[in-house]
């Protein structure tokens, strides 16, 4: 389905001279308020293709309904969020829970509704069928040359969908890795890793990029071959100017300082973009926000001044992706809120006094440091965000929007309410 313009319209009419009143409060005293309302409405956050559909766990799988049957329905609905929020504009792929088997008319239908290709994911975590080879043990660290080659084989492939779909990453997670101790020798691991890569890397278009994934446990729990952020930079480093590291806001031990990660990886240049989540144990994959808000405004504020310090453009160049599982929400509503939350957090990173900052910095002035950030933080910038979807022509409030305009209960009268999304 498709949301109309103008009921979008008729909801914001309801709730605009709140909104005004809000809006006046917060720029009264922001200087540079353009500015942030320039970059809030250039901002945009993939929507992966599996994250869709309903979530699980190795317990069990709960649909809600109406979930997208196929590759041209998950599009469908990233341009429901789109519509709403004017936020998402693009969509990642997962290969090969979602081939495109008709590349034109995907890219067709994509454009018709205003969005385009993001990074294209492998997948050697899983077995498939038909597969000759498993995987059960790894695949680019594999001792073994065949499952190697056909892990290699497999990531050439997706760049091949992703370039017919103009896509410009190709992004790779490994589950590779040990359970138990003596299990495998970590520095071959590592070389054959090093040695895949490098013949996936040689066959990249001049113009595309590498996006190498790390985490340091799950599904192996003794030790994973790309297992953290230096792992990760090492290999980036070894490969060349095409490859850098993509951070997984779950993909870290608990209390991990991954505000300095991100500084230090845009420092070198490293720094490919995001897979955004949260957690309170692990690799959670809850709805962004939820659970570390004050973090991700801490990582966001390192990310505006470390890219402001390179001359970098905030929207486009680095990956900005959602990556999460929404086991008991409604994905299209947990997707809402999620780039509602990356949104804020950014606009509270730009409104942070940078030059009153980096002065305290310098006298070491520790408490005026902490106030000049929690004043940013404190400030309730949801008007901002909200400005910025009105005037792109989004809604006020989507999640709200998407409740009034009853699109899950459209979705199930289309699709019906026992159908089931490809991917986890």
């Amino acid at each position: 389905m498709q949301v109309e313009k103008y009921k979008i319209e008729e909801l914001n009419h309801q709730e605009l001279a709140e909104h005004k009143r809000k809006l006046d409060f917060v720029s009264h005293n922001l200087p540079w308020l353009d500015d942030v309302m320039s970059k809030l409405q250039a901002f945009n956050v993939a929507i992966p293709s599996w994250a869709l559909g309903t979530g699980g766990t190795r317990f069990g799988r709960f649909s809600g309904g109406g979930e997208p049957r196929s590759l041209e329905e998950k599009i469908e609905d990233v341009g429901v969020i789109n519509a709403l929020n004017k936020s998402s504009n693009s969509i990642s792929l997962h290969i090969p829970w979602d081939i495109p088997d008709n590349a034109p008319a995907i890219k067709a239908l994509a454009a018709q509704l205003g969005l385009h290709f993001d990074a294209v994911n492998s997948n050697t975590f899983q077995d498939q069928p038909n597969q000759k080879h498993s995987y059960k043990f790894g695949s680019l660290h594999l001792v073994d040359n065949a499952v190697r080659k056909q892990a290699i084989e497999h990531n050439i492939e997706v760049i091949k969908y992703g370039v017919q779909l103009d896509s410009k990453a190709l992004s790779v997670w490994l589950s590779d890795g040990s359970n138990f101790p003596g299990q495998l020798n970590f520095r071959q691991a590592f070389q054959n890793t090093l040695e895949s890569l490098q013949e996936i890397y040689t066959t990249l278009p001049d113009d595309w990029k590498m996006w190498i994934e790390y985490k340091p446990f799950e599904p192996n729990f003794y030790s994973t071959t790309i297992g953290d952020w230096g792992q990760s930079l090492l290999l980036a480093n070894k490969l060349g100017a095409k490859a850098s590291t993509l951070v997984d806001l779950g993909h870290h031990l608990p209390n991990t300082n991954i505000e300095q990660i991100v500084s230090l990886l845009l420092m070198e240049g490293k720094l490919a973009g995001f897979h955004f989540n949260d957690s309170k144990y692990g690799d959670d994959d809850l709805t962004v926000g939820s659970i570390n808000p004050y973090q991700l405004f801490l990582i966001f504020n390192e990310l505006v001044e470390g890219m402001d310090a390179r001359g970098m453009t905030h929207a486009t160049d680095i990956g900005w992706m959602i990556d999460a599982s929404h086991n008991v929400k409604d994905p299209i509503e947990d997707l809402l809120q999620s780039v509602q939350a990356i949104k804020i957090a950014y606009a509270q990173a730009l409104i942070v006094d940078k030059s009153a900052l980096k002065s305290a910095q310098q006298n070491n002035d520790v408490t005026l440091a902490q106030e000049i950030l929690q004043q940013a933080y404190r400030t309730d910038v949801r008007p901002l965000v909200a400005q910025a979807s009105l005037l792109s022509g989004g809604a006020l409030s989507p999640v709200n929007a998407y409740r009034n305009l009853q699109v899950r209960e459209n979705l199930i009268k289309e699709r019906g309410l026992k159908t089931v999304a490809t991917g986890l």
